[in-house]
């Protein structure tokens, strides 16, 4: 189930990359962050973790991959946020939302609705948290840098 689950993910992710118009050479690496976000996320609820900090977690994985790749592959980072955030939008959570809203089933449409927008508020929370994350580590590394200097 899980194998299915991450071959899935990687080709979502990579798919998603090609409609992005990310480089050839570029699109393994974004399944393969793709992957990794989602292995994150799966585990995590897995163990019981509810979805929202679950979906933080792998934000933050795949905003920290895309960084690294970003920096190997010297390729702009939206290429693979893009790509590996894909796999963690709760799109069937949203659809399941409005398809209770046309039935009158409000009470679980709202439900459904409020977890899709915390979901979607966890991913952008994850990608945002890491790069300040990455600018703090940077912003050190150039006083070090500039105290050996003088």
């Amino acid at each position: 189930m899980i194998i299915e689950q991450l071959i899935t993910s990687f080709f979502a992710a990579a798919g998603f990359g090609i409609l992005f118009n990310a480089p050839k050479k570029s699109l393994i690496q974004c399944g393969v962050v793709g992957m990794l976000g989602w292995l994150i996320y799966t585990l995590l609820v897995f163990e019981g973790v509810d979805a929202v900090p679950a979906t933080v977690a792998a934000s933050v994985l795949v905003a920290v991959l895309s960084q690294l790749c970003a920096k190997l592959f010297k390729t702009p980072i939206i290429i693979f946020n893009v790509s590996g955030i894909i796999p963690l939008v709760p799109g069937g959570l949203a659809y399941d939302a409005m398809r209770n809203f046309v039935e009158n089933d409000y009470n679980v449409a709202i439900q459904l609705a409020a977890k899709a927008l915390l979901i979607s508020g966890a991913i952008g929370l994850g990608l945002v948290f890491s790069e300040i994350i990455n600018q703090v580590i940077r912003k050190a590394k150039w006083k070090k840098d500039k105290i050996t200097k003088s």
